[in-house]
């Protein structure tokens, strides 16, 4: 089903990817997050506590190269380990109260720069397609580059 009449998705998304990041930048700035934490920080908003292991699974990272960032976000009061009641060698991972806050503030302001700076070129129906579309694609993939159907 390939065609030639478009650029391959990949190439369309890659503009994109860029002016989004270069909008999350200073708002993770300003709140002292890096764009790793604030992975880490949107993937628990989503749900119960989770392993380091199941954590570093759904966002697509190696376990040990969060551990520095669980670090600095416990440090701060962000994250919470507890003890995992099925493994005592395991901890969980969690928001705490302050890590839900700042989540939230974060994922405003950003949403607001999307809204006002590449969503405001769409018309708003176009702009309900094109976010349930992304949605659906999104859902869709996995975190090792393969699509799931």
């Amino acid at each position: 089903m390939g065609t030639t009449d478009r650029p391959d998705l990949a190439a369309m998304l890659a503009p994109l990817i860029r002016t989004l990041i270069a909008l999350e930048r200073p708002v993770l700035e300003a709140h002292e997050l890096s764009m790793w934490a604030y992975t880490v920080l949107s993937a628990l908003s989503r749900g119960t506590a989770r392993g380091q292991g199941a954590l570093a699974q759904e966002i697509g990272a190696d376990k040990t190269r969060i551990i520095a960032v669980l670090d600095d976000l416990q440090d701060r009061g962000l994250i919470e380990r507890t003890p995992d009641p099925a493994d005592r060698r395991a901890r969980l991972l969690a928001l705490t109260p302050e890590g839900r806050r700042r989540y939230a503030a974060v994922h405003a302001e950003i949403q607001a720069r999307e809204d006002e700076q590449v969503l405001a070129n769409l018309p708003a129906a176009e702009r309900r397609g094109f976010l349930a579309a992304l949605r659906v694609l999104s859902e869709r993939s996995s975190t090792d580059g393969r699509a799931q159907n």
